[in-house]
């Protein structure tokens, strides 16, 4: 979201320059250069005030964007816009100036206050809405939470580097951009390229993780259930390894990096996986509601470049305000 913030910011830091040069050189005095510039103020102010807010409550990166509310904000707004143009065009001279005078203060705000979010989101917090169930009960769907994105230190822009690093610790609850190299990469149903997603840590790198029955053991050890997993009283699946192709048996642990074992094993996985070695700079990360979440059992390590920080503070909806744990 940051990205998109420092955009409109920067649109509306050259349409304020712009209009100061408009001003000095006098191209406002004719009324109808005047009608057109104010009314393309608003469209620009007011659609990008639109984008932004449907772009947070539809859940941010990577969620489905609420294209039909948007176009037809857009158009009560182009309407707007017009209504404005025949009312300036009938404006009288005098009347101008106080217009162009409250047109630039919210300009002047608009994008210094956008610089000043986008710095803060990029470096410090992220706002997040929770899309599925798959960290019920810790997450529900629809809470909106701040993520913390210096828990694990600063990060460098236009590089994976983060100064006065931090350790990544098991039982993190992390927000990571998926890791898909495509849009072509098809994982939980579909492709999830660009999307943001909610899970805990579980195993490190160098950790050896496998599920049996549904219960995770990393280094061979059976993991204690904690108070924050959920499990469901269903039919659980089993394979043999007589069952599994030589050619997959060998090459368990490439297809499971390469975000391919999904493909030959589908749910299968959900209660029987690995053993697999966490690769260097990557964590097992897995939904606290183990049945319904589609995590690295599925498909894979999550890189540490893609992690964008800790989940911390529940906001929204005011009986759930409260410290993410």
């Amino acid at each position: 979201m940051e990205a998109r913030l420092f955009i409109i910011a920067c649109i509306m830091y050259v349409f304020a320059q712009l209009s100061r040069w408009a001003i000095k050189h006098k191209i406002l005095i004719d009324r109808n250069r005047f009608a057109i510039w104010h009314s393309t103020y608003l469209l620009l102010i007011l659609s990008g005030a639109l984008y932004l807010f449907l772009f947070v409550m539809s859940g941010g990166p990577g969620a489905d964007f609420p294209w039909i509310k948007f176009i037809i904000g857009q158009i009560l707004i182009d309407i707007y816009a017009g209504y404005n143009l025949v009312t300036n065009l009938q404006l009288p001279q005098n009347k101008q100036e106080p217009l162009i005078k409250t047109a630039l203060d919210w300009c002047n705000t608009v994008y210094f206050a956008g610089f000043v979010a986008s710095v803060v989101m990029f470096f410090f917090i992220q706002a997040f809405k929770i899309p599925s169930a798959s960290m019920r009960d810790t997450l529900l769907e629809g809470d909106h939470l701040f993520v913390n994105k210096t828990a694990y230190g600063l990060r460098v822009p236009f590089s994976s580097k983060r100064l006065w690093a931090k350790p990544i610790n098991k039982g993190d609850i992390i927000i990571f951009q998926f890791p898909a190299e495509s849009r072509e990469q098809q994982n939980c149903g579909g492709s999830q390229y660009g999307r943001d997603f909610v899970k805990r840590v579980v195993a490190l790198p160098g950790d050896t993780v496998s599920v049996k029955d549904s219960r995770v053991y990393v280094n061979g050890e059976l993991m204690p259930l904690m108070p924050y997993e959920k499990f469901e009283e269903v039919e659980r699946v089993r394979y043999s390894q007589n069952d599994v192709p030589a050619f997959i048996q060998d090459n368990y642990q490439q297809l499971w990096e390469d975000h391919r074992l999904e493909q030959f094993f589908g749910m299968y996985l959900r209660d029987q996986f690995g053993p697999v070695v966490v690769p260097e700079n990557t964590y097992f990360a897995m939904g606290d509601n183990r049945d319904n979440s589609c995590d690295s059992r599925f498909w894979g390590p999550v890189p540490m470049e893609n992690i964008k920080g800790k989940a911390w503070l529940i906001h929204w909806p005011l009986n759930r305000i409260g410290r993410v744990k």
